[in-house]
């Protein structure tokens, strides 16, 4: 082992002999993509490109690695693009297609309709919160946003308080993304174990799913409508949060989501069947015109069946894939060329493995399972089944070679050293990090309006960081995920995928007014929970 380490290249952690402008020149490919996508407003494409570029110049001429190493990182972060990150986008993606195509989602969208109260708060919390973090847990990618404030303008809100209400709600879900995308990324990319991951994130973003249905309920009735409606936000908060710990904890990241909304859901309509609010106010939020929408339609169990079927196998196939561990079935462990073990982490002495766990039983393909058997139970013809395949894979050409490029992006970042010299730096802020972290996580979903993007960018350095400062490095990183949720109702991109779906284009300004302050709010909970997670109850860390 020591002559293997005499053979590999040291990350050099000072190159520039002052850790000041190390760290500067570290995080300028972080910089370009986050001023590019943030301030610019160019497409992700084009800065994570500049990003990648920026990053290979520094890291041969300032960090000096050698050619070989840097090109082999960036094609070891490729293929992990491509398999599992994309591979489980795709197939998500695939069956949320398949559901629109089938009118399935059409369907469930009218089940919602009906089963939503004539009470605005109720509405918001069924429809933001249970349903929005349904399509979070599936498909993703602003699909939550754009069909939550339809819905929420159709059942007579507002346009602008129906696209806040929704980006407000689009936080707790977000950190298992669609089938555990975030948490996926995030191990890759810190090497750390992801069921240990998410057990972490389930330990820390629960805390919010639990008091989000009431939050909304405050912003859409005031105190008020909180009083009226704690009930149902207690019923639905604590239902989704209960599931979302248990699932993260004992299955893995791939169905918390889903089983948390779906169990929410049923919670929430059960007990809407026994319990109502005495005074009903029909105008918190909404226009004066908007007609209750469980006036207007009807639907049969059949009707309804048909609509809750593919998410329902969805969340069976998931448990079974996870308590069957079929992820692992099959698993091929291959060392990177020219790459394993052939570069030195100076700040741990130790090699820096590189080993490619290709699984084909991925939760890919557990989604791909399910949109089979979704099309063999509603009868489509094979013509559908493979038109939404085609749609999907035209949706993801370009966002599949953004993702490709920014995990591209951070493998090199990592295995340069550049994540290993900024860590180093930030650590300086010493004791107080834990309550920085949540922050660094929220800036960086602001602007790249991912989580997954956050996690790229940023995980590795809570991780360098945290073992800096001897914390655990799980804590860190978890922390880096659950402070992007709150990042994610500012981003522009979710802001303007919520404003098109309205027809309040030109209005961007004023619904980032009226999300900001939330946002930081929510930011610092989880700030402020990291702090206390680090020091006094250590007992939360698994």
């Amino acid at each position: 082992m020591n002559f293997a380490l005499a053979l590999a290249w040291p990350q050099p952690l000072d190159p520039l002999h002052n850790v000041a402008l190390s760290a500067v020149a570290a995080v300028i490919p972080l910089v370009v993509v986050l001023i590019l996508m943030g301030v610019l407003r160019k497409s992700g494409l084009l800065a994570s490109a500049c990003g990648l570029a920026s990053a290979g110049i520094l890291a041969l001429s300032v960090w000096g690695m050698p050619g070989k190493l840097a090109l082999w990182s960036v094609i070891y972060g490729l293929a992990y693009a491509v398999w599992p990150i994309l591979w489980i986008v795709f197939t998500a993606l695939w069956l949320y297609n398949l559901c629109c195509d089938t009118g399935k989602i059409e369907l469930l969208c009218r089940w919602m309709e009906h089963h939503a109260s004539g009470d605005a708060c109720i509405q918001a919390i069924l429809v933001a919160f249970c349903f929005g973090s349904l399509i979070e847990g599936t498909a993703g990618f602003g699909a939550p946003v754009a069909m939550t404030a339809f819905l929420l303008v159709g059942l007579g809100f507002q346009p602008r308080r129906a696209v806040v209400v929704s980006l407000i709600s689009n936080t707790a879900p977000v950190a298992f993304g669609s089938l555990g995308i975030p948490i996926v990324a995030l191990a890759g990319v810190t090497g750390l174990n992801v069921l240990k991951l998410a057990a972490m994130v389930g330990r820390q973003i629960p805390l919010l799913s639990l008091i989000l249905p009431a939050y909304l309920a405050l912003v859409v009735g005031g105190g008020k409508g909180l009083r009226r409606c704690w009930p149902t936000a207690l019923v639905a908060g604590g239902s989704f949060s209960l599931a979302q710990c248990l699932v993260s904890n004992w299955w893995g990241p791939y169905a918390a989501d889903i089983i948390a909304a779906l169990t929410s859901i049923a919670a929430l309509t059960a007990f809407l069947q026994i319990w109502r609010p005495k005074a009903q106010n029909l105008t918190d939020g909404r226009s004066s015109d908007g007609p209750p929408g469980a006036a207007r339609v009807f639907l049969t169990r059949g009707v309804a069946f048909a609509g809750w079927l593919p998410w329902a196998l969805l969340s069976a196939v998931m448990v079974v894939w996870s308590y069957l561990r079929l992820f692992q079935k099959g698993q091929i462990a291959i060392p990177v060329p020219h790459l394993h073990n052939e570069i030195l982490i100076t700040l741990y002495q130790k090699p820096y493995a590189a080993l490619y766990s290709f699984q084909p039983l991925a939760a890919g393909t557990a989604a791909l399972v399910t949109a089979v058997l979704t099309a063999l139970f509603i009868r489509a013809k094979p013509g559908v089944f493979f038109s939404s395949g085609k749609k999907t894979f035209q949706q993801l050409r370009l966002p599949g070679l953004t993702v490709m490029l920014i995990v591209g992006l951070a493998y090199l970042y990592n295995y340069s050293g550049m994540a290993y010299t900024l860590g180093a730096a930030v650590a300086r802020v010493g004791r107080g990090f834990p309550l920085v972290s949540s922050y660094l996580g929220w800036a960086a979903c602001f602007l790249t309006g991912s989580d997954t993007a956050s996690n790229l960018l940023f995980g590795n350095l809570q991780v360098a960081a945290a073992r800096q400062l001897h914390l655990n490095p799980l804590l860190l990183a978890a922390t880096n995920c659950t402070g992007a949720v709150t990042g994610k109702m500012i981003s522009p991109q979710n802001i303007a995928v919520g404003v098109t779906t309205v027809s309040l284009i030109g209005e961007e300004g004023s619904v980032l007014r009226g999300t900001f302050w939330h946002s930081v709010l929510l930011a610092g909970m989880i700030s402020v929970l990291a702090y206390a997670q680090a020091y006094w109850m250590g007992w939360m860390v698994p």
